[in-house]
Parts: structure tokens; C-alpha cells; sequence
């Protein structure tokens, strides 16, 4: 009787605990809701199971307690209680997956007018590649890594040296638009992630993996490493700045190209060597 009573009790506290909680998702910033409607319903559909379990066997232990004189029934199969078992088992399965499967088709389906950025990811640190001119980015590979080169841009293909390159962790997004994240890593395993984005997506090196969003509302947001990758991991941390199409224009515009940033960090070398 007293462990019914304790069982009921731990049920009660918990569904009260996260009625009651203060702790709340991030407000989100992008379109991504469908995210958070998603897994409120996993809650749901796992909250009812978990009440109802625990209900049951409550319900079990007093009901059938021990009583001077009772003897239990022999009953081995109960086919119209595995009917109704199998039943609302299938339900909730279908409850969980459909509409995460239906999510997930979203996710990895990028829109056609999405803007293509990169991010770059090394122990510890967040750099960036925008398209230039042409609208487009060029290729890139781990070789052409060097001292005037920290994202491996290709020397040789045209394409890459309009590129815009931004090394300082900050990242610019006009508000409204959808963008495709190119995700690259120059060393260990990353993972891009931006709670308010409520996106994240592992950066495998020698891969080059992708996400897709668009930010609602304007303000600054932090890049988080979400894939523990070194002692330094607590501190791979960058910034999303999510501002309007003018004002992003701006910063664009006072960006270096691949070229022209290659080109500052050799003439110093150069002269230095002379």
C-alpha cells in the first residue's frame, strides 16, 4: 500500500515539476518551430505513458495486495488485453516518429532561393566564407591551409578569390531570408549550433555537411560548439548577428575578399623577409 502511495506520488511531483518549471526553452529566432511543436508532443505522448504505467502497477499493488485467504487466478494469455496493448503501443509509436520524420524532410530540404555561407570550424575557433561577386563559393580543401590561407581556400579556382572571409567568429544574416550553412572542419569533430536557431549539425572532417534556416528576428546570438572537441571546447564560441538587408549590405561591404586579405598577410612577409 505504501509503495502505491509512494509510486503516485513521484508521478504527481514530476508532472507538476515540469508544469511549474522555470526552466524554459530559449525564445526562438528562426523557422524552426515546427522543432519545438515536435518535441512538446514527444512530451506529451511520453508523459501519458509514463502516468499511465505507473498508474497501472499503483493500481496493481492495491488491488491486488495481499489478503488472508485470497488465492490468485491462473489467467497465462489475455488476448483482448494484448489486443488493446499492441494497439495504443502502435498509436504512440506512430505519434513519435511521423512527425519528426515529417521535420526532418524540411530540415535537410533546402530551399532554392537560400544564400550558401560557410562555416569553418578549428580547435577553437569559428571562421566564415560568404560568396563574392559572382554569387558564388569556391572550393576549398584542408592542403591549402597555411598562415595566409586559416580556411583552405583553393589558390587555383577563380571562383574562391571573391570570396569573402571573416576570421573573427562573427557571423552576419539579413532577417527574413533563408541561408544554407556548408559546415567544415579542419581537424576534429564540431557541431554547429545556435539554440535560438534551434539548428545544429555536426562538422566531420574531410566531409562537408549542411543546415538550413531563416532568421525571424534581428539581434546577436551565440555559436556554440555542441560536440566536445579538446580542452578549449568551452570556449569555441562565436556570434550571429541577424540585422536588416541594408545594414547587412553594409557589412558586406566592408569585408576583404580571399584575394585581398591573402595579398595583406604576404606583402608583410615578404617585406620582412627582405
Amino acid at each position: 500500500m505504501l509503495v502505491a502511495i509512494a509510486m503516485l506520488a513521484v508521478v504527481a511531483a514530476s508532472v507538476l515539476f515540469h508544469v511549474l518549471s522555470p526552466w524554459r526553452v530559449t525564445p526562438i529566432a528562426s523557422n524552426w518551430g515546427f522543432i519545438d511543436n515536435t518535441l512538446g508532443l514527444t512530451f506529451a505522448v511520453t508523459a501519458i505513458g509514463f502516468v499511465a504505467v505507473i498508474g497501472f502497477m499503483a493500481y496493481c499493488l492495491y488491488k491486488f495486495r495481499h489478503v488472508e485467504g485470497r488465492r490468485a487466478d491462473y489467467e497465462p494469455e489475455n488476448q483482448k488485453l494484448e489486443a488493446w496493448l499492441a494497439g495504443i503501443t502502435t498509436v504512440a509509436v506512430i505519434a513519435l516518429l511521423a512527425p519528426g520524420l515529417v521535420v526532418w524532410g524540411q530540415y535537410v530540404n533546402v530551399p532554392k532561393e537560400a544564400t550558401e555561407v560557410e562555416a569553418f570550424g578549428v580547435q577553437w575557433n569559428w571562421s566564415f566564407r560568404y560568396p563574392g561577386a559572382d554569387g558564388a563559393l569556391g572550393s576549398s580543401d584542408v592542403r591549402y591551409i597555411d598562415t595566409t590561407n586559416p580556411l583552405g581556400v583553393s589558390p587555383a579556382d577563380a571562383k574562391g578569390q571573391d570570396d569573402l572571409v571573416v576570421t573573427n567568429g562573427e557571423m552576419h544574416l539579413p532577417v527574413g531570408k533563408p541561408v544554407k550553412m556548408l559546415l567544415r572542419s579542419a581537424d576534429v569533430l564540431h557541431d554547429f549550433y545556435i539554440p535560438q536557431i534551434r539548428a545544429k549539425m555536426d562538422l566531420v572532417p574531410g566531409m562537408v555537411s549542411y543546415l538550413w534556416f531563416t532568421p525571424t528576428q534581428t539581434g546577436e546570438y551565440e555559436i556554440l560548439c555542441a560536440a566536445y572537441c579538446g580542452v578549449g571546447h568551452p570556449q569555441m564560441r562565436g556570434k550571429l548577428v541577424v540585422e536588416s538587408e541594408a545594414d547587412y549590405q553594409k557589412w558586406l561591404a566592408a569585408q576583404q575578399t580571399f584575394a585581398q586579405s591573402r595579398k595583406s598577410q604576404i606583402q608583410p612577409e615578404h617585406q620582412a623577409s627582405n
